[in-house]
């Protein structure tokens, strides 16, 4: 356990999370209409006192181990958001100009024992930090010079339903926020996490929190290199079968 984050601490980050994956899910969506929308994700089976609830990941894999399952085309889900109408006028910032994505990397940052994140500081530290508010009511990183290629990733409040209200900011305590990038994005993925890292390590000092991994344990140097590993891996595969950044 990390120094400072009571057991009551950990069990209200806990529902949080689960709030907010249920965000993240809404967010991207599947298909409208296709059998398995608004399916829940089993727990994952572990020994007691095992958390309960999904990582973003782990729903994530969920979802791949469905779509690449036999069975008719035309009843797989599908991994984008919620085919819609286009809409007249500019596009909202942090739209993103592609719908599918095939994985979810995900950091939180957390508020110490006994504290909350307030909305005015939340909103102070994201503009210290480069983020700009936008698409789904969350907080953004774009492409500097580029906002049409959509979000290197997005900050999510762990309060559900994970977005932030501005016209009641003043009044927002929350336990915590999520960090997400989802890849393909507009930038390879380890330059995407590049971007991610410094501004969560950023915000996390600003607000006095606590930085946390997917799994929500204190992110160290190994986890750091393991993650970096992993997305170094994914664009070199990504590489091998032409596909760029955007795609």
């Amino acid at each position: 356990m990390i120094e400072g984050l009571s057991d009551t601490a950990w069990l209200r980050i806990g529902l949080a999370v689960a709030a907010v994956l249920l965000f993240v899910a809404i967010y991207f969506g599947s298909r409208r209409g296709k059998r398995g929308q608004g399916k829940r994700i089993a727990a994952s089976k572990g020994e007691a006192g095992a958390r309960l609830e999904p990582t973003l990941r782990e729903i994530l894999e969920a979802e791949l181990a469905h779509e690449s399952s036999p069975g008719p085309a035309d009843n797989a889900d599908v991994l984008h958001e919620p085919e819609a109408e286009p809409l007249p006028g500019p596009t909202p910032v942090g739209a993103r100009p592609v719908a599918g994505y095939d994985r979810i990397v995900s950091l939180f940052v957390v508020a110490r024992a006994g504290n909350m994140l307030s909305g005015p500081d939340l909103v102070v530290a994201a503009e210290k930090a480069g983020l700009v508010y936008g698409h789904m009511n969350v907080f953004h990183r774009m492409v500097d010079n580029h906002p049409e290629h959509g979000p290197i990733f997005s900050v999510a409040n762990l309060v559900k339903p994970g977005a932030f209200d501005l016209h009641t900011i003043k009044e927002l305590r929350t336990p915590g926020i999520a960090f997400f990038i989802t890849l393909p994005g507009p930038l390879p993925a380890l330059d995407a996490w590049d971007t991610l890292l410094p501004t969560a390590q950023r915000m996390a000092e600003l607000l006095g929190a606590v930085l946390l991994d997917e799994q929500r344990n204190a992110l160290g140097r190994q986890r750091i290199a393991s993650i970096r590993d992993e997305l170094r891996a994914y664009d070199r595969a990504r590489e091998k079968l032409n596909i760029k950044p955007g795609r």
